[in-house]
């Protein structure tokens, strides 16, 4: 009877072995992760997405839109695996991370955009200088100025930092809820100036950004780095590309990932040329590769 029992207990111990839970990691292919995007990115990134998860059915990444601040905030959890932000980490920011979980976050640049100056159509002017947006943000002139956001965002961050100098802004500086509702008081304002991610108003392809575009108008700023006086650009991929356009910014990831999973997957897709051409084709410029027009002669058959 003994014999039996111990055989029994055997059998039972294999069984569990053979029945435990499958590896729950996920990878490139599989799994589910939760990433914080800058909000004035959105559009962009929602179209990364679409085309990263369709290609691999069995993945799904949930991303909150939010501030640049919320979303430093959420790397610092552990349910957040990536951030999509205007700037990398600084020094004692990866030291700090590397202390905490042995091991530094991976971060890099994956395309520039720019802070989009918006006008509505019936406004005025919609030419300024750099020493004209600095008296607008700096209430020295009265016109109201709408941030995309009521917390610290990357544009509120890089105007402040970039156009002021560190300076307060003035009263007349207020805020919307989003980047949309920017638009749409610009779009209903003719006495306001507005400042959004090119993500948002300068995709003249998306049925909803062209309607945008009939209804507001980007502003036309001088070229600080340019050798010619008195030019102006409009922020394009062209004026990026370039430094025309002279509130370029970077957008970067940052990766808390120490193995090869589903972060790592998504990182290198935006790195590399399907990923590219997404950002080429939102009218960004992309940074990791350097996609060229040529010229090319095709003779007629004989």
């Amino acid at each position: 009877m003994r014999r039996y029992v111990i055989y029994g207990l055997a059998l039972m111990f294999f069984a569990s072995c053979s029945t435990k839970k499958p590896d729950e990691r996920d990878s490139p292919s599989k799994g589910t992760i939760q990433i914080s995007v800058d909000e004035s990115f959105k559009p962009v990134i929602e179209e990364q997405l679409k085309v990263y998860q369709s290609s691999f059915p069995n993945t799904h990444i949930i991303a909150s839109y939010k501030s640049e601040a919320a979303c430093f905030r959420d790397l610092q959890s552990d349910s957040t695996r990536m951030i999509i932000v205007a700037r990398g980490l600084t020094d004692k920011e990866a030291e700090s991370y590397k202390n905490n979980l042995s091991y530094k976050p991976q971060y890099g640049i994956l395309a520039y955009d720019a802070v989009a100056v918006i006008m509505n159509r019936a406004a005025k002017d919609s030419v300024f200088t750099v020493a004209d947006l600095a008296n607008i943000l700096s209430g020295k002139h009265r016109l109201t100025a709408v941030m995309d956001g009521r917390n610290a965002t990357s544009t509120v961050r890089y105007l402040q930092d970039s156009i002021l100098h560190g300076a307060a802004f003035g009263a007349n500086v207020v805020a919307a809820d989003n980047s949309e509702k920017v638009i749409n008081i610009v779009s209903n304002n003719p006495d306001v100036i507005g400042f959004v991610g090119l993500s948002w108003v300068g995709d003249s392809y998306d049925p909803k950004q062209e309607a945008y575009q009939k209804k507001i108008r980007m502003a036309l700023l001088e070229c600080v780095a340019c050798e010619e006086k008195d030019v102006f650009a409009k922020p394009s991929q062209s004026t990026i590309t370039f430094g025309e356009y002279p509130l370029a910014r970077p957008l970067y990831y940052i990766l808390k990932e120490n193995a090869t999973g589903l972060g790592t997957g998504l990182m290198n897709f935006m790195s590399m040329e399907r990923g590219q051409l997404i950002f080429r084709r939102a009218f960004l410029a992309p940074a990791k590769m350097d996609f060229k027009s040529r010229k090319g002669n095709i003779k007629d058959a004989d």
